[in-house]
């Protein structure tokens, strides 16, 4: 047997479980017998995307001792959409170039 932690935050709270596996268990495994999807409803087991130790990782992956598996929440914003956002509203206001995108030399 090894324990491993099973992690789950949101932005004002942080649901953290241990629990005994049997060694050779999945990350999916982990999360089904330490029972926070009952804690965390907002747990989409459908579209689970699992880490360990801040490191993406597939359901299948093999746990070892003290190994910490961390459940991610979907993205709200398009990361790539934000920065162009980000980079249009520094063009408008004259912080970018309008050409390149580069900074405005003084």
């Amino acid at each position: 047997m090894i324990e491993v932690e099973v992690v789950f935050a949101l932005p004002d709270k942080a649901t953290i479980l241990r629990v005994e596996i049997p060694k050779g268990s999945t990350a999916e495994e982990a999360v089904l017998k330490s029972g926070i999807v009952d804690k965390c409803p907002e747990i989409d087991m459908a579209n689970l995307t699992l880490g360990v130790w801040n490191r993406t990782c597939k359901l299948d992956t093999e746990l070892k001792q003290g190994d910490r598996v961390e459940i991610y929440r979907p993205l709200i914003a398009d990361p790539k959409e934000a920065r162009r956002r980000r980079a249009e509203k520094a063009k408008e206001e004259g912080r970018a170039n309008k050409v390149t995108g580069g900074k405005v030399k003084e």
